[in-house]
């Protein structure tokens, strides 16, 4: 046995990531366009100045790490908190110890992890603090800072983005895990690849994989299945709550707006994927087709109202069929927002007019007194008209008329502007005559 080892060593084996963690900037992987020479921290370490900064990225893509480390290279002290545990009296306890430090002419970096779980008056405490230099803070988040942040910190802060970990990066990352047990995983080319798909761009989390790997005796190589088996997949990042959800909607939304079938079902899978609710999703398909088919192809309303009622009878997994055929319908549909921008400037019009009174000879009389006010007086019944279409003026007297539906040349429209078309001219006739 070796000096200072126990019989319990074994037991408490520091994590294969842990041990992994990067001792120098420099191998930090995937964040070149930070920390390279003519990149942002790059810049500040030259300057030898490091400004305040907020960490954007996802899970295990280095922003703890990094934080760490810049606080060695600008030779600063390290003081950690997590908002989620942390309150201000946790904050001021930190201010106070760094308040000493800067008497004996030392420098303190706070890092905060998941920043965005401060509520606003916990953000505020630090920004005075942040303000006179007292320390340097440096916050972690998972959200969008725009979103979740004060503005008046985000203001003192600058914000970098952290990419999540692609293909070389991860392989980069497992090259070194190998070199640290000492021996290669047993995987097929394409189990090697379905691991770092799994990891989802996560560093830490392919690390975790790779330990649970490298504890068991294989002996051949596990192929994707058996590694699928062996292995649980990792649900991918989703929130249903934060920027991730509206982030896939989007890129759901404008697919389909785009014409762009196979674009508009992979969004529709990522989100079933992620545990988003199939009714969410059936409500803005319904919306789509209203708001970006609308007339131009009259059954994409219907269509996606029934697929709607499909998955509320049968429900997950079969319902989710009945939703996927209302995308494909919608992104192959032709595309007409007439209705929408029509809709948008009959409300605007609404609002700048008022109150006006419809024009008298529209208005019904069922009393005398109405009928002496003029009421009903000199409509024309369209059905009694030889073209069906009378052309007399709906609008107020007061208001001239306002055109608000603009049908497009696409889909079922192109026959409604036909129509529009052969009105007008008939409604100008007659007012001429």
């Amino acid at each position: 046995m070796k000096e200072n080892e126990t019989l319990f060593s074994g037991l408490h084996k520091r994590p294969l990531a842990d041990r992994l963690r990067p001792v120098r900037l420099q191998d930090v992987v995937g964040q070149d366009h930070l920390l390279a020479a003519d990149a942002p921290l790059g810049h500040m370490l030259a300057a030898g100045r490091l400004a305040s900064i907020i960490f954007w990225g996802p899970p295990g893509c280095g922003k703890t790490t990094i934080a760490r480390l810049l606080s060695q290279a600008f030779g600063l002290s390290f003081e950690s908190v997590s908002a989620v545990a942390a309150g201000v009296s946790d904050l001021r306890k930190i201010f106070d110890l760094a308040q000493n430090r800067r008497a004996q002419g030392e420098g303190t970096l706070l890092f905060v992890d998941e920043i965005h779980r401060f509520n606003r008056a916990q953000q505020d405490v630090l920004l005075p603090f942040v303000e006179e230099g007292l320390v340097t803070l440096v916050g972690a988040t998972t959200e969008n800072p725009s979103f979740e942040l004060n503005g008046a910190l985000l203001s003192r802060c600058q914000v970098l983005v952290l990419k999540r970990l692609d293909e070389d990066a991860l392989s980069l990352l497992l090259s070194r895990a190998e070199e640290t047990e000492g021996k290669k995983l047993l995987l097929t080319d394409e189990a090697r690849a379905a691991l770092f798909a799994m990891a989802d761009g996560d560093g830490r989390y392919l690390l975790g994989m790779a330990e649970a790997l490298f504890s068991v005796n294989l002996s051949k190589p596990l192929d994707e299945e058996a590694l699928a088996k062996f292995l649980q997949k990792r649900r991918p990042l989703y929130d249903k709550a934060q920027e991730g959800h509206y982030n896939l909607i989007s890129a759901l939304h404008k697919s389909l707006r785009g014409s762009d079938c196979d674009a508009a079902l992979y969004w529709f899978a990522r989100m079933l994927g992620g545990g988003e609710d199939p009714r969410y999703i059936a409500r803005r398909l319904v919306r789509f087709a209203v708001e970006d088919v609308g007339l131009a192809d009259p059954q994409a309303l219907p269509l996606t109202l029934s697929a709607w009622e499909t998955y509320e009878r049968l429900g997950s997994p079969e319902g989710e069929l009945a939703l996927a055929e209302a995308v494909i319908f919608l992104a192959t549909a032709p595309k007409s927002n007439a209705t929408y921008m029509a809709y948008g400037g009959a409300v605007a019009s609404a609002a700048r007019y008022g109150s006006l009174m419809p024009p008298k000879h529209i208005l019904n009389a069922p009393t005398r007194l109405m009928k002496d006010e003029g009421c009903g007086k000199g409509y024309m019944y369209d059905h009694d008209t030889e073209e069906g279409f009378s052309g007399q003026n709906y609008f107020p007297d007061n208001m001239k008329r306002e055109q608000y539906y603009k049908p497009v040349e696409r889909g079922f429209e192109r026959e409604v502007k036909k129509r529009l078309a052969y009105w007008d001219q008939l409604r100008a006739k007659k007012q001429d005559s």
